[in-house]
């Protein structure tokens, strides 16, 4: 039987080799009275050669965005698309299902019925407030205008939701925010990005465009689509550089609730900054605890708000500097201040990964809150390009990660080849189907079950 269990086993790490998911194997403490949980994880320290041998593990895969229950990976130049004898690099969206991390039909990228790509076609991928899933492309100084796209979840067909002039000063975006509703049915819209340079020290310019509710897309500085930022910290900087990202803030009540009057900028050489609308700073990391410090070459972040409290996920570290791209979870301070900020976690424990992704920094982290047994629950998808991604839960009744015991059908607290002749025998009719063995709870024990265990062997589950 052992013969058996060494073909089925090799089989199956062969056709699973494309696909297999882990988790962090972390337990983490709570932390004044709030739990997390590693729900999946999809990375180069996990789950290897599975991550790597996927088509998200690539440099122009840069960002990701969770909406609906689904995790969505943008790359652009997947493939190659032929349209009425006219080739392109194809953009493709991924996805996976953010309660189970089960890889879903991807959706290959289309405008006006025909394919939809090009450099970089698709390097910014977000969600509106109001259900909207949205793509952008890195624009040149050569460009004046930056589209933003409307994706349709079922087709992948694109719609243009308006092209925002960049005004007099033209230069490089990558990273887009948006906040309301694209659709400005709902509500008002409000849409950033930063000029960013290859090199220090980077450029001053914040682009920003608004529409209210029905209304008309304008600039939305006053009218002008810019401003130049003055005041910058550390107080040497001059610019924004490399892969700046900007974060809008929400309102504290419904009538400013999209404005977007705060928001945060995080760029190649310092920790993020928080700035108001006319250009002015309003808090920094200048009087927060060093260990809080971040990495200076990774960008990104999230405020939320869970159970009464205001939170920051900022990335802490990338591949640079012995980092392993992590994100830290914090408690603002009063008032929501950085100052006073108290540490929660480090995710992962052990991080993504530790290989260079040629310089692209972003690290996109996305939260929703949603009530689960009557308690606010906050799922977190942290992503960083070319190193992996990776699911939390975090609420009071989240329950920790423990030693597990799924798959150990024998009981000697090892999940081992004798697990797997067992699962293989109840397959085969030689032995009695157990509670135990439906490794995934769908009712079966059948091939599912099998691969969970094999994958647990393989230190991937």
């Amino acid at each position: 039987m052992k013969k058996i269990a060494t073909a089925l086993l090799l089989g199956a790490v062969g056709w699973l080799g494309a696909w297999a998911l882990g988790t962090d194997r972390h337990s983490y403490e709570a932390v004044n009275g709030l739990n997390i949980v590693n729900v999946w994880t999809f990375d180069r320290i996990h789950t290897g050669k599975a991550y790597t041998d996927h088509a998200i593990c690539n440099t122009k895969a840069r960002t990701a965005t969770m909406l609906g229950g689904v995790v969505y990976v943008s790359r652009s130049e997947e493939r190659l698309a032929v349209h009425e004898g006219d080739s392109v690099m194809q953009a493709v969206v991924h996805r996976f299902a953010v309660a189970d991390g089960s890889e879903l039909p991807d959706l290959p990228l289309t405008l006006d019925g025909r394919p939809y790509g090009g450099l970089l076609a698709a390097a910014c991928i977000g969600r509106d407030d109001f259900g909207h899933l949205w793509v952008a492309p890195t624009t040149s100084d050569a460009k004046t205008t930056v589209p933003v796209y409307l994706v349709d979840t079922s087709t992948g067909e694109l719609t243009l939701v308006t092209e925002m002039m960049k005004g007099g000063y033209p230069q490089r975006t990558d990273y887009l925010d948006v906040m309301g509703d694209l659709t400005l049915e709902q509500a008002e819209c409000n849409i950033m990005t930063i000029s960013g340079s290859n090199a220090l020290p980077g450029y001053n310019a914040i682009y920003r465009w608004h529409a209210d509710q029905h209304g008309e897309w304008e600039g939305g500085f006053d009218g002008d689509p810019l401003i130049y930022a003055i005041d910058f910290y550390p107080n040497d900087k001059t610019g924004f550089a490399l892969a700046p990202v900007v974060k809008m803030v929400y309102g504290t009540n419904d009538d400013d609730r999209y404005s977007g009057e705060l928001f945060y900028i995080d760029c190649n050489d310092a920790s993020p900054v928080l700035y108001d609308v006319n250009g002015n700073i309003w808090d920094t990391f200048e009087n927060v605890d060093s260990a809080l410090l971040p990495a200076p070459r990774c960008n990104g972040m999230t405020e939320f708000q869970l159970d009464g409290r205001s939170f920051l996920a900022y990335a802490f570290s990338d591949m640079n500097d012995d980092g392993t791209c992590q994100a830290m979870i914090a408690e603002l301070g009063d008032g929501a201040a950085l100052a006073g900020m108290t540490p929660y976690w480090l995710l992962p424990a052990d991080g993504l990964g530790t290989i260079n992704d040629g310089g692209l920094r972003v690290h996109c982290l996305v939260v929703d809150v949603d009530i689960e047994d009557g308690e606010e629950v906050a799922t977190l998808l942290t992503f960083k390009s070319y190193n992996g991604l990776a699911i939390y839960k975090i609420g009071k009744n989240v329950t920790p990660a423990g030693p597990s015991t799924t798959g150990d059908l024998d009981g000697n607290g090892v999940v081992d080849v004798d697990d797997l002749n067992i699962i293989i025998n109840m397959m085969l009719g030689k032995a009695e189907k157990t509670t135990a063995a439906d490794t995934n709870g769908d009712g079966n024990v059948d091939v599912d079950d099998m691969n969970i265990i094999i994958n647990i062997m393989l230190g991937k589950g």
